[in-house]
């Protein structure tokens, strides 16, 4: 491990030293490429550097152990202590920093929220999940885009897809995919009882045109008027349009802008990135088919996740985590629940790695 951490400590002072060349600039795409490459390692770099320094001050107070002066050894075996009780923590985050990096972490991601069982009270839960998502998305700095979206009658969402865009978007969306059940007294329950409805969440890494080749002849394209509401446009023009992917009978219809072309790019882009999320899945069934991540598989049918309303909790199924801090999580405030989920998965990587 040590001998990679030295490498990968080379070639940060490599990169620094190719930065710090005055024609660096000259070439803006060489210069963003070096400048990412030298920011992704300088966590690594920087736990690897004080590693080895709480090792080498390990040392230094082991040989004042054989000093005459009692208070300096008493001072040592201190340090000692210090010391030997940090080391593992660092030697664990060292560990987890070597981890192989998922090569979608970084991309932007669609988000389909849909209702489940539950009818309208299921519909009023997935506009509260969109909410939720936004919020946390403001509170990092992200940008929402709806891409497509139906309302229901009192408010609430029967779909809504929507493009995340941001730094790391994928890295910390990706654990949220799979079904959210949610218990609470509707507003139309005069009984006060607790009703259970659900709604499905897809998180997929948003593709481009080097991740998915679309082909024409692949692919078959329908236009048609768009309904439900929408004002005056609605049902005048053959705007809406659905795209079938002919391999592998994916659907995708967009009708929400007024321009054919714009939904067109819409539903394109849904397509292909929910072509890239099955074929992503597809190689990792196969890659452990003998393995199932703590986290869950990640399956839109599988329940990850309760929120409680009447007690306040919000309970992980995938890692038996419980929270009793519903109302900020409904507010967005998501991060311990999805450092949790990403601690689990990289003590899931490090046990995997070590058999």
């Amino acid at each position: 491990m040590f001998a990679k951490l030295e490498g990968l400590e080379k070639k940060y002072l490599e990169l620094e030293e190719a930065l710090a060349q005055p024609d660096v600039f000259n070439d803006q795409d060489h210069y963003r490429k070096l400048t990412k490459a030298h920011a992704d390692l300088r966590e690594i770099v920087e736990i690897f550097r004080r590693h080895r320094a709480l090792e080498q001050e390990l040392a230094d107070n082991r040989q004042l152990l054989h000093d005459s002066d009692p208070d300096i050894r008493e001072m040592a075996q201190e340090e000692i202590r210090r010391c030997e009780e940090s080391l593992p923590e660092l030697e664990q985050a060292l560990k987890v920093a070597l981890l192989p990096t998922d090569p979608l972490d970084e991309k932007n991601t669609i988000l389909e929220i849909r209702a489940g069982t539950g009818g309208e009270e299921a519909a009023l839960f997935a506009a509260d999940l969109f909410r939720m998502y936004s919020r946390y998305a403001e509170l990092q700095g992200w940008k929402v885009e709806i891409m497509s979206e139906s309302p229901s009658e009192t408010g609430g969402y029967k779909e809504v897809i929507c493009l995340v865009a941001g730094q790391k978007v994928y890295s910390r969306l990706k654990f949220e995919a799979g079904a959210h059940r949610v218990q609470r007294v509707p507003a139309t329950e005069t009984q006060g009882r607790i009703h259970t409805s659900a709604a499905t969440v897809a998180v997929m890494p948003e593709a481009e045109e080097v991740d998915v080749e679309l082909r024409p002849e692949d692919l078959r394209i329908d236009i048609f008027r768009a309904s439900g509401a929408g004002g005056q446009h609605v049902n005048k023009t053959e705007s809406a349009v659905r795209i079938t992917h002919i391999p592998t009978g994916t659907v995708v219809s967009c009708q929400d802008e007024r321009s054919q072309h714009k939904n067109k790019a819409r539903a394109m882009k849904v397509l292909a990135s929910r072509i890239l999320a099955a074929e992503r899945e597809r190689q990792n069934s196969e890659l452990s088919a003998d393995r199932k991540a703590q986290v869950g598989s990640g399956d839109r049918s599988e329940r990850i996740r309760t929120y409680n309303f009447p007690q306040g909790r919000c309970t992980d199924h995938r890692i038996n985590l419980t929270l009793y801090s519903l109302d900020r999580i409904m507010e967005g405030e998501l991060g311990p629940l999805l450092e949790a989920l990403s601690t689990a998965a990289q003590a899931e990587a490090l046990k995997a790695q070590a058999e």
